[in-house]
């Protein structure tokens, strides 16, 4: 009970303290009435009255503001502002506060990037100012000031740089000024080198270069170095070799380390610039001699040694001896295990060279560390040196290594560069497949963003190993990939980072070239359908989606593409829930992205304007937006009956429609149906006189027609060679019965020759007999399904009933089948009938080949319907159309056997597009 007391007295006390502070925060935010009447304008002023009175008379805070809006005022009153608020900018700038000059830097550099100003007057109005104030006795400010002269020098022109900023920079590198001053100086110098004759360098810069490489202050000596790369390039070959090179090598061996290190970047740096003679003669030897002392236990020049070794090794590549080439790639595996318990085993040579061994380094500041994961950013660029062939004994140890090191620094940089070295050891890229799924199976999400953006061209590399195209025996040998990449996801898919997920899904389209297309079926599809049902993130959904719809695309069963383009439109077209009914329309885009216009008006056309009567006036809205790519379509004269079903749907919901938003979206983008008010013919004459292409009429062809005619080749090309494997396979059937079968010993009895002339009347009469034969039972077979398919209304239950036991669901059961969907609302008439479905237009089977118009007389699916009312027979599966193209639909069973990664080399043998 006391404790209890006790805690109520402090809870007490802390609410008291706490309030009392309150107040008097309060008190002191407050402002009294003297202050307010100082900080008071007269709103009758205009922008630039107000702004020359605010840096006149008033506070710092406003007069802040004025200085940051300066860009806006130029902006807006150009000559004024010139004219009478920078020169009092200019005045307050000398005696302003820091935060005052910070923000005047940051305006300044502002105006010039937006050209705000010409560069004349801005070389007379701020770069005066600039200058004087990068000599500020506050270091932070004249730095700050300075950073703002090196940016304005990218902008300004050569002369204004040489005349008011080249004499500047030679006055401030004298001896006789400031340490500052000369680290300005060797700043400036970096910058303008380039931007002057070699001659103007020659002359002007370079005696003050050599000055400033001699300074007593290391500092100096080091800033001068590092800008020794930028006088290389301005000066040219010759100039570089006889003054800049003899200084850099000196500075390369100065006694104070940071000018080493200096040193060493500016070596790394001047490499291209040099010929290859200078490279061997000079650099080479400097280099040697920087990597001994490192090895020698110099261990603070290492992790520079260590982040520049990859551009040494191939900047220098050709000029290295084979003793040099073999010493440097063992000095770069110890590196890769520097600090591990693990040992390099040295390599057994020949030569006489010194085998490098560096010293155990106590990793107590990460420098071990810091060293590996330089090595694992340069990895690729020593396979270029050691060559793929030599990867497998001599990189690939330390490589494993890198991708299971205990840091996570090392395993996300090794993670970053992988597909690179994919890329570089050619066909022994199969021995980084245990490494992969070591790094797919990681739990840590910073690996993952590593690693995950190069999925798509890391799994391609696997399946090629090192060749052109990807082989069936590939394909199997990655299936020990599967489950690391279903890992991968389940990771993913539990943490807040939907864009590295939306990554992840969308590289997996990359999935039919790299595996077989039952195992994508059995693992991918059912956890994209799930990705596309429980994610919540929208653009999760879309890459599942998008990477769907090309595993549908390339898949090599008939049934599953079936059972697929099925599942969606019933769980989406037809759910019960609004957003997945939005979906679908985001579907229904890509499906017109990604395949030809027959597939979409065979498959999705009918179901898409169903949405027209949804319930929800959301799904309606963005159904307007697409109806307009539904137009571009259709090809008259043959999908006359789908310009019938579209202008009706246009029609209704201009008619009937209630909700404002909807009414305003069909006006939009139908603006020649704006002045109908009711019911008449006058709709479809407007929507008429819109773009419709006829067949016949269509000379030119545009880039979308002809990407569209190469989809529709693909796809023409896959059903010709699943028709080619199946035919095949009955062959061998065929074969194999007869020899099970076994062939009889006993000769056939001997026949007598008929005379030459009954044996040609009696061969003339069999054909004609037969075809007669054939014909005839084509026309009963055609009449008996005729009769099926006008039966009476009656029949309609026991269909359905009938249809649900057949096994999978075809597009004819979705639709005649109810829809999940809500009702339609009663101001909007009834959806798209099934007798008028898309496979009902004239002549649209016959002007386009179809990849998956899936039709079979077994399994339920619609037959044809022409434009009496009449079914056609669906009894064969290709059919002649007037103009001599195929209608192809895909039956039940017929199965392709063609590599999807095979249909790009299978199409360089097809006859070129018409021009």
């Amino acid at each position: 009970m006391d404790t209890d007391g006790f805690l109520e007295d402090d809870i007490q006390e802390l609410q008291l303290e706490r309030s009392i502070a309150s107040i008097a925060l309060n008190a002191s935010r407050l402002k009294s009435n003297e202050e307010l009447e100082k900080l008071t304008v007269n709103e009758n002023l205009s922008d630039i009255e107000r702004a020359v009175y605010l840096l006149s008379s008033g506070q710092d805070v406003q007069r802040l503001s004025v200085i940051t809006n300066l860009p806006h005022l130029l902006k807006e009153n150009n000559y004024d502002c010139l004219r009478r608020v920078v020169p009092k900018v200019r005045e307050v700038l000398h005696v302003a506060q820091s935060e005052m000059q910070l923000a005047a830097s940051s305006a300044f550099l502002e105006i010039l990037e937006k050209d705000l100003v010409p560069p004349q007057n801005y070389t007379q109005s701020f770069l005066p100012t600039i200058l004087k104030l990068a000599e500020n006795r506050d270091p932070e400010l004249a730095m700050t000031w300075l950073d703002t002269l090196i940016d304005v020098l990218d902008l300004l022109p050569k002369d204004v740089i040489k005349r008011d900023v080249l004499n500047l920079a030679v006055s401030k590198g004298q001896l006789s000024q400031s340490m500052q001053s000369r680290l300005a100086c060797c700043r400036i110098i970096g910058k303008i080198a380039t931007k002057f004759e070699p001659f103007v360098i020659r002359k002007e810069i370079l005696p003050l270069v050599q000055s400033l490489c001699q300074d007593i202050e290391f500092e100096v000596r080091a800033s001068m170095c590092r800008q020794l790369g930028a006088v290389a390039k301005g000066l040219g070959l010759e100039e570089t070799k006889s003054a800049i090179l003899p200084e850099l090598v000196e500075l390369a061996n100065d006694e104070e380390l940071p000018v080493r290190l200096a040193g060493i970047d500016t070596v790394v740096e001047i490499i291209q610039y040099l010929d290859s003679e200078t490279r061997k003669s000079t650099l080479v030897p400097l280099v040697c001699k920087f990597c001994e002392q490192a090895v020698e236990g110099e261990e603070i020049t290492l992790p520079v040694i260590a982040k520049h070794v990859g551009q040494i090794c191939h900047g220098l590549e050709d000029n290295f001896s084979d003793e040099e080439k073999l010493w440097l790639l063992e000095f770069f595996r110890q590196l890769c295990k520097l600090g591990l318990a693990e040992k390099v085993t040295k390599p057994e040579q020949n030569s006489t060279s010194k085998v490098p061994v560096i010293p155990e380094i106590l990793d107590t500041d990460g420098r071990c560390v810091e060293c590996r994961k330089h090595a694992a950013f340069n990895f690729p660029a020593i396979v270029l040196f050691c060559s793929s062939k030599s990867f497998r004994t001599e990189l690939y140890p330390v490589f494993s290594s890198l991708c299971h090191d205990p840091n996570i620094l090392v395993r996300k940089t090794v993670s970053s560069g992988f597909h690179e070295v994919c890329k570089m050891v050619g066909n022994t890229v199969h021995l980084l497949h245990q490494d992969l799924i070591s790094l797919l199976k990681e739990d840590n999400m910073e690996i993952l963003r590593a690693i995950v953006p190069n999925v798509s061209d890391i799994l391609q590399q696997f399946v090629k190993g090192g060749g052109d195209t990807p082989s069936e025996s590939k394909m199997n040998s990655m299936g020990d990939l599967i489950p690391a990449l279903l890992s991968c996801d389940a990771t993913i898919s539990v943490t807040n980072d939907w864009r590295l997920h939306a990554q992840l899904l969308s590289g997996w389209e990359c999935l039919p070239k790299c595996f077989l297309s039952q195992h994508i079926y059995d693992k991918f599809v059912p956890l994209l359908f799930r990705r596309l049902k429980t994610a919540r993130p929208l653009p999760v959904k879309l890459a599942a989606a998008q990477t769907l719809l090309v595993i549908i695309r390339y898949n090599r069963k008939s049934e599953q593409r079936q059972e697929m383009i099925c599942r969606i439109i019933e769980e989406y077209c037809h759910s019960k829930s609004c957003h997945n009914r939005s979906l679908f329309i985001d579907i229904s885009r890509m499906v017109l992205q990604l395949y030809s216009k027959a597939f979409f008006k065979d498959n999705f056309f009918e179901f898409l304007l169903s949405l027209s009567t949804d319930q929800v006036p959301n799904v309606r809205y963005r159904l307007c937006s697409v109806l307009p790519s539904l137009k571009t379509l259709i090809r008259l004269p043959g999908d006359r009956t789908l310009l019938q079903q579209l202008e009706s749907c246009v029609r209704r919901l201009l008619i009937n429609e209630r909700d404002r938003d909807v009414t305003s979206a069909i006006k939009q983008y139908y603006p020649h149906m704006y002045s109908i008010r009711g019911p008449g013919d006058r709709a479809v004459d407007d929507l008429d006189r819109t773009t419709v292409q006829m067949d016949s009429l269509r000379k030119q062809y545009y880039e979308e027609d002809l990407i569209d005619q190469k989809r529709q080749e693909e796809e023409e090309l896959l059903i010709d060679m699943e028709e080619k494997e199946l035919k095949e396979e009955k062959e061998k059937e065929k074969g194999k019965k007869k020899k099970e079968a076994g062939v009889s010993k006993i000769p056939a009895p001997r026949r007598t020759k008929p005379p030459a002339a009954t044996k040609r009347t009696t061969a003339v009469t069999l054909d004609q007999s037969s075809i007669s034969d054939k014909l005839s039972s084509h026309k009963d077979s055609n009449q008996l399904l005729s009769d099926k398919h006008t039966k009476s209304g009656s029949t309609d239950s026991v269909t359905k009933t009938s249809n649900k036991s057949q096994g999978p669901k075809t597009l004819r059961s979705l639709r005649n089948a109810p829809q999940n969907s809500p009702k339609a609302i009663n101001r909007i008439s009834p959806g798209i009938s099934s007798a008028g479905s898309s496979s009902s237009r004239k002549g649209s089977a016959s002007s386009t080949t179809s990849f998956s118009s899936i039709s079979s007389g077994s399994s339920g699916v619609s037959s044809p319907v022409n434009s009496a009312g009449q079914r056609r027979s669906p009894a064969s599966s290709q059919t002649e159309s007037p103009n001599g193209k195929r209608n192809v639909s895909l039956r039940k069973g017929s199965i392709p056997t063609m590599s999807s990664s095979q249909l790009p080399h299978i199409l360089k043998r097809k006859s070129s597009l018409p021009k």
